[in-house]
């Protein structure tokens, strides 16, 4: 897989051919995921209409039948009630009952007891069909006294005509059974009181078949419940009569069924969508007249979307062949269109292998990939001078670095390395430059028994601050030498290095010092730098209070205020540049006041020099990789 991954990120006519089918795929599904819904929905509706027609098709068919056995029940009941006595014309009214209605099972017009005394206790006149012959007979005996049956009974006690639920009927004849829904209605005389009841029967077996032969699918079938939900038809055969269609809710809840059975119990009409022997279904439910049973069709979803289905299988088949149809052509033909965009890459990787002097192939086509091929040519040209070019920059730069190395040497020459050795002095300092050069300084004169010692900061960093820097660090010298005093050097500074003698207004901050290494008396001069730390370890450093002084070289003809301590035996003065307490870290974070006045504080020195180099290594730590910001330059002077 990784293998077949990394070839289609190495093949670009690959790439874009899958965008282009996949694109494309997008729309295709897009547009038949609307077209297969809507068609689903059509099929749907269709379903539901052709079902909904055949039901109710079916359900007027038996309807009919039902309106026509009431309609010659009456007929029939009104004969009886016009000749009452004559026991004769009941089998023929009972015959002809079937003989005019081929579809009825049988027919019996039983009286009350005794009606007709010359036949006993019972008379009904029952006909039946066999083959295509009627049977006509008398009914009734000790052993079937059907003034105690429910179709006689229900009649005379409701007081009107109705259906029984299905049951079995004996023919005592043949001795067999069959189940039967029978329409009963009272015969009364001109009196009012009942003789005698009609009973016409359907049977349940005629209906099943009729109501069965709807199939609008072909794997459909048809059910009829009772009003007790027992089943009368149903295509499982064991079911009939002996389940009802809660019985399989009983073992395994289903709200489905049993709200479908419930509604059907209630003569209600409509359609459910449920799984049905694990197969989505849909069931169309009528009520059949005033029988009290409801059938149903039962059609599987396969059956109604089967079509739409293996429609949309073959839809969906043609389309992913065309879609790699589509995707080889892609290839092939963008493959084909890319061959010279290969080549062209093949002689760049040549020119960037370091042969400029390459050959690029001319195409003589005007499309992107001949632009393209043109600004190679004018890459390559340009490549080569720019090669050239950069050459020169390069001996000029390494001339240059050069240069600065030299200089950087001679201005750390012109930095003190070596400290004055007196008994009772302990003298140490540092510069590090932030580029090549720098425009930080510091510098000491001995003259006498006084130490004549500054530091220093340049306005701006590199060549010109370290040219100012020398200039700065020449005239301290020289006024130093001629026994000045701290406020009087930085004036005759400042003289010397503002107005016309200072064309890039450049300026000097500088802490300007003298102390005598006999009493430790110290003066001094701070023109507009970096306050010194005074003390430190076990006397308590603070910042030096100092009269504020403008910075040397900002303007002429200013008369600088030098200040006075007693004696600085015993305490450590340190003085720095902003490149200490000013340095930044990655997230330009600085080191800060705080952190120096901490670590002059809390920590134990035993030299000058050990001051310097445990701050110097504190600002790297700060740092942490980050490139210095500014020069950085430390002194301390300690006097026991």
């Amino acid at each position: 897989m990784n293998k077949v991954l990394a070839y289609i990120r190495r093949k670009l006519s690959i790439r874009v051919s899958l965008w282009v089918v996949m694109f494309a795929a997008v729309i295709f599904i897009a547009a038949l995921g609307f077209l297969f819904y809507q068609s689903r929905e059509a099929v749907r509706q269709e379903a539901i209409h052709r079902a909904t027609t055949i039901l109710d098709r079916t359900s007027l068919q038996v309807e009919g039948i039902l309106n026509r056995v009431e309609v010659a029940s009456n007929m029939t009941a009104w004969l009886v009630q016009q000749h009452p006595g004559e026991a004769d014309s009941m089998f023929v009214y009972s015959a002809g009952m079937l003989r005019n209605n081929p579809e009825f099972y049988s027919c019996s017009i039983a009286f009350e007891p005794y009606h007709f005394k010359e036949y006993g206790r019972y008379f009904s006149a029952y006909s039946k069909y066999e083959g295509d012959s009627i049977r006509t007979l008398q009914g009734g005996s000790e052993n079937y006294q059907y003034f105690f049956m429910d179709w006689y009974l229900m009649p005379t006690l409701l007081g009107h005509a109705c259906w029984t639920d299905p049951y079995m009927d004996l023919d005592a004849p043949t001795n067999t059974y069959e189940m039967v829904t029978t329409y009963c209605q009272a015969i009364q005389n001109k009196q009012g009181a009942v003789i005698g009841v009609i009973n016409t029967s359907l049977s349940i077996n005629w209906l099943s078949q009729t109501i069965s032969a709807v199939k609008p699918y072909p794997n459909s079938y048809s059910i009829m419940i009772g009003r007790g939900g027992t089943y009368f038809v149903h295509p499982d055969s064991t079911k009939i009569t002996r389940q009802t269609i809660f019985t399989q809710t009983m073992l395994e809840p289903d709200t489905a069924l049993t709200a479908l059975g419930h509604a059907m119990q209630r003569g209600e009409e409509g359609m459910h969508r449920m799984v049905i022997d694990g197969k989505d279904s849909y069931v169309f439910y009528k009520p059949l007249g005033k029988t009290g049973c409801s059938m149903a069709i039962v059609c599987p979803e396969s059956d109604i979307f089967g079509g739409f289905n293996r429609l949309r299988h073959t839809v969906m088949g043609i389309v992913c062949v065309g879609l790699l149809v589509m995707l080889c052509v892609f290839i092939n033909v963008i493959t084909r269109e890319l061959k010279p965009l290969r080549r062209l890459a093949r002689e760049a990787e040549t020119i960037a292998s370091g042969q400029f002097d390459a050959e690029l192939p001319n195409f003589e086509r005007t499309d992107e990939i001949g632009q393209l091929s043109h600004s190679f040519g004018n890459m390559q040209q340009s490549l080569v001078k720019y090669i050239d070019e950069l050459k020169l920059a390069t001996a000029q730069k390494a001339s240059i670095e050069s240069e600065l190395n030299v200089a950087s040497n001679i201005q750390m020459s012109m930095l003190p390395s070596v400290f004055p050795n007196r008994e009772g002095l302990d003298m140490h300092a540092s510069m590090t430059p932030a580029k090549e050069v720098g425009g930080d300084l510091y510098g000491y004169l001995l003259k006498g028994d006084n130490l004549y010692f500054c530091v220093g900061d340049v306005s701006g960093k590199g060549v010109p601050a370290s040219l100012f820097m020398a200039q700065v660090t020449r005239l301290f010298r020289t006024l130093a030498n001629q026994q000045m005093t701290p406020a009087d050097i930085c004036t005759h500074m400042n003289e010397a290095l503002s107005g016309d003698e200072n064309p890039t207004n450049m300026f000097v901050t500088m802490f300007v010092g003298m102390v005598n290494l006999q009493s430790g008396h110290l003066k001094f001069c701070n023109a507009g730098h970096n306050p010194p730390v005074i003390g430190g370890g076990e006397h308590h450093g603070e910042f030096l209070q100092m009269l504020p002084n403008f910075p040397i070289g900002v303007l002429p003809g200013l008369e600088f205020q030098g200040e006075e301590i007693d004696t600085i035996k015993g305490r450590a003065l340190f003085l720095y540049t902003d490149g200490l307490n000013e340095a930044e870290n990655r997230e330009h974070e600085q080191f800060g006041d705080d952190q120096l006045l901490s670590i002059l504080r809390n920590t134990h020195f035993e030299s000058a020099q050990q001051v310097i180099e445990t701050l110097y290594n504190e600002v790297q730590h700060h740092r942490d990789g980050a490139d210095p910001n500014d020069d950085l330059t430390m002194m301390c002077l300690r006097m026991q």
